[in-house]
């Protein structure tokens, strides 16, 4: 989200636009109150707000970006609340695969915070059910993907006894790496010269470590921890399956830089992700925790590279609807919308 948010901001000013972010993670002042845990949390909330409340005197609308839990109740609300009480539109961006468990234990907080907002809008289809299910309308725009970043993956013969499986999220258990993991080990039994590597840092890294030692992989497994968008785009370039094994999810971005990076997917059929791309044909579906489906899916692409290439074409002709030339006019009709001005391009957007 915190990446999206900074692309979107880039890209508005580019087009004109006047952009203020206030960011929820700001640096702590003074520093040392980060290490208190509790205390820390107030003295980056007060601030917090009061930049809101500053910045709702310079702005016209607010574009508020929100996730499920905490970060809803902490920031996203209070967002909501100072937009409205100085009188200033406000839509919400909402995002996250595990809305629906946080809709149905939290409506009672949530909805009357949404139904402030001037406009709603999700990223996938995925979510915009989810919104209707809990009695919520909500508009698509989806994610942006900067095409610009990536270089489709040449074609090229994958070695008969290897294969290079690459995952990039989170070492989070909601992305349930370790499934990828056990996956790999499986391969590895086919293909004794497989290699993977896990890009992404997270509180699982020392488990994940141990998995592959136990799993005998450990040699041929290289986390170089969380890697910054130019150096995502080089591991995706050496990679022959993408490999994304998560538990619930929305619109991963990860997986859209796979498809304009022409790289075959073999991914988890949860939450959105059958909503961005379509089984057997930009990608291949298996269901969750299933290391066994998720290898034959590998497999299934390593071993047939006709198929590898078909998806991969496939692919880079359906991430362009994530363009900024096709996702910037539906949103700049969000905030024309918002402003009751058919002008967008003079949207200044907080």
């Amino acid at each position: 989200m915190a990446n999206q948010a900074r692309q979107l901001a880039r890209l508005l000013e580019q087009g004109g636009a006047s952009v203020e972010v206030v960011e929820t993670n700001a640096p702590y002042w003074p520093r040392w109150v980060g290490s208190i845990q509790g205390v820390r949390a107030l003295f980056r909330f007060v601030p917090f707000l009061f930049r809101l409340w500053r910045a709702a005197g310079r702005a016209q609308l607010f574009h508020v970006m929100a996730n499920s839990g905490w970060a809803w109740h902490l920031y996203a609300a209070p967002a909501v609340w100072v937009a409205k009480l100085r009188r200033i539109p406000v839509t919400v961006n909402y995002r996250g695969g595990v809305a629906d468990e946080f809709f149905a234990r939290s409506l009672r907080w949530v909805r009357p915070t949404m139904r402030m907002t001037d406009a709603r809008i999700v990223p996938s289809g995925y979510l915009e059910q989810v919104f209707e299910r809990f009695g919520l309308s909500a508009r698509i725009v989806p994610n942006i993907i900067d095409l610009t970043r990536f270089t489709p993956r040449p074609a090229r013969a994958v070695a008969a006894d290897g294969g290079h499986l690459v995952v990039a999220r989170n070492l989070e258990p909601l992305y349930d790496i370790a499934t990828a993991l056990r996956a790999f080990a499986i391969v590895k039994k086919k293909r004794p010269a497989a290699r993977m590597t896990i890009a992404g840092g997270g509180p699982e890294r020392e488990m994940l470590g141990d998995l592959a030692r136990e799993l005998g992989v450990a040699p041929d497994v290289r986390f170089p921890g969380r890697l910054d968008n130019s150096l995502i785009a080089k591991v995706l370039l050496e990679a022959d399956v993408f490999v994304n094994s998560s538990l619930y999810d929305n619109m991963p971005i990860s997986i859209l830089e796979a498809l304009a990076s022409g790289v075959p997917i073999a991914s988890t059929n949860v939450g959105g992700i059958p909503f961005l791309v379509e089984h057997g044909k930009t990608a291949l579906l298996v269901p969750p925790r299933d290391p066994a489906a998720l290898a034959q899916a590998v497999l299934d692409v390593l071993d047939n590279p006709a198929l590898a290439q078909a998806m991969a074409r496939t692919g880079l002709d359906t991430v362009q609807q994530y363009s900024w030339s096709h996702v910037g006019p539906r949103l700049f009709e969000v905030y024309a919308m918002l402003l009751d001005s058919s002008d967008s391009s003079a949207v200044r957007a907080r």
